[in-house]
């Protein structure tokens, strides 16, 4: 059985272009390794199932699609007593804790490996665009990871910060625990994704993370499995340029934009409550023989 959760080949070609030996024999590893399989492929998304079964992979055994589900650790943060401590206690948001509290400044996060496959530089243009309307909230922004391109980055925002193209904006890096990070989802308004798939066909981990915490999502749209984690109006919006970002921050953080953020962040915590174990059981249990199925709704095999 095969675990397929993107294509080495993909991701090798976006440091070594195409055309690079590396990339050709990856490429050809990979379709005879899947057409090897004896039992059974496993893919993230039904758009990489479809995919698995076309040339040149034309992999005939079963495949499954077991989307990625949250860890326990990421859950929605319902006491305020609970956000206010935290926010409170991180640097970051200390000296902003009541006026995110009230609503009053708003506070997204996003969370990047810092590599060329995720363009940061949109964000910022997004962040630049939302700051020139002087009537638009004051707004915080978390970044977390590490990676190649942080210090250019970091660069690039003080350089807008000093030329005063981010008034209300404020722009913070940071590493966090995961404990931190999750509870971090739970006290934002608005998740942001970046992430540009290699291989069109892969889902971003960071998403179903938000999921799990109730946070809805503005997410790069521009790939086919888009669709099957963050639903249009529904959990999330998509965007493929930095002013329909800007566009979408200045609708969902307005007065008139509250309904719509509290309508995303409800479809997000149904989306999120989903969780590994029920994922894993319902599409895998039967396979491996530790669901009973001839009992009704499945039943763990002790």
């Amino acid at each position: 059985m095969i675990d397929w959760h993107n294509y080495g080949w993909t991701i090798l070609a976006g440091t070594k272009g195409h055309s690079h030996p590396f990339v050709e024999i990856s490429r050809a590893y990979e379709i005879v390794l899947g057409q090897a399989a004896p039992t059974a492929n496993i893919t993230v998304t039904h758009a990489m199932a479809r995919q698995l079964k076309e040339d040149p992979y034309s992999i005939k055994t079963p495949i499954l699609t077991l989307h990625d589900r949250p860890a326990s650790i990421f859950q929605p943060l319902n006491s305020l007593a609970d956000r206010r401590d935290f926010l409170e206690k991180l640097p970051e948001t200390r000296n902003l804790a009541a006026n995110i509290i009230a609503g009053q400044t708003r506070l997204v996060v996003s969370s990047t490996s810092w590599t060329p496959d995720e363009d940061f530089g949109l964000l910022l243009d997004a962040l630049v665009a939302y700051a020139r309307d002087p009537s638009a909230r004051p707004l915080v922004a978390i970044i977390t990871g590490r990676g190649p391109q942080k210090t250019y980055y970091e660069e690039r925002m003080r350089e807008l910060r000093d030329s005063g193209k981010l008034p209300n904006v404020r722009i913070f890096t940071a590493w966090l625990s995961m404990e931190d990070y999750a509870t971090l989802l739970g006290c934002a308004d608005l998740g942001i994704c970046l992430h540009m798939s290699s291989s069109g066909v892969d889902l971003p981990m960071k998403v179903v993370d938000m999921f799990g915490a109730g946070l809805p999502v503005a997410a790069y749209s521009k790939y086919e499995s888009f669709g099957e984690l963050v639903r249009e109006g529904e959990n999330g919006c998509g965007f493929e340029t930095s002013d329909e970002l800007a566009r979408i921050l200045a609708r969902l953080f307005s007065d008139k934009g509250a309904e719509e953020l509290r309508a995303l962040r409800n479809g997000a915590r149904k989306e999120g409550s989903l969780r590994w174990d029920e994922e894993w059981d319902r599409v895998l249990g039967r396979v491996f023989g530790v669901i009973d199925q001839s009992a009704r709704g499945g039943q763990v095999t002790k």
